[in-house]
């Protein structure tokens, strides 16, 4: 299953949460996304679905193997991306809404160029 930069969206999320607390519910992700609880439901189900995410009998969400590399290869290119923007002289509320645009879109290869003519390194 491809995913759409929604999905990629919201498996990131679920990820910087995650960081932030052992447990990440689905009203988590509503409250941080902004996004009304039926439609983080609606795309739980096929983040589910696609084999993304996990939901315990608590409601309490985890991120599979695959959806963790989703997750980690987007939020790496989020905070590289909004790194160097910032050093080329863009605000950082800008440059984070930026990144946060073009880290869906951005090839691996024009990816991997700009993180290593920047020496932006992230832990991830």
């Amino acid at each position: 299953m491809s995913l759409h930069e929604s999905g990629e969206m919201y498996l990131e999320t679920i990820y910087v949460l995650s960081k932030k607390s052992n447990t990440v519910r689905s009203l988590d992700v509503a409250e941080e996304m902004n996004f009304s609880k039926p439609s983080v439901s609606r795309a739980i189900k096929i983040l589910k679905d696609g084999g993304f995410v996990t939901v315990d009998e608590n409601g309490y969400l985890s991120l599979t193997e695959s959806g963790s590399a989703v997750a980690r290869k987007i939020y790496e290119r989020h905070k590289v991306l909004t790194q160097f923007l910032i050093s080329i002289g863009v605000s950082e509320e800008t440059a984070a809404e930026d990144a946060c645009r073009v880290e869906h879109y951005i090839s691996d290869e024009t990816f991997d160029a700009l993180k290593n003519y920047s020496h932006i390194s992230t832990d991830v």
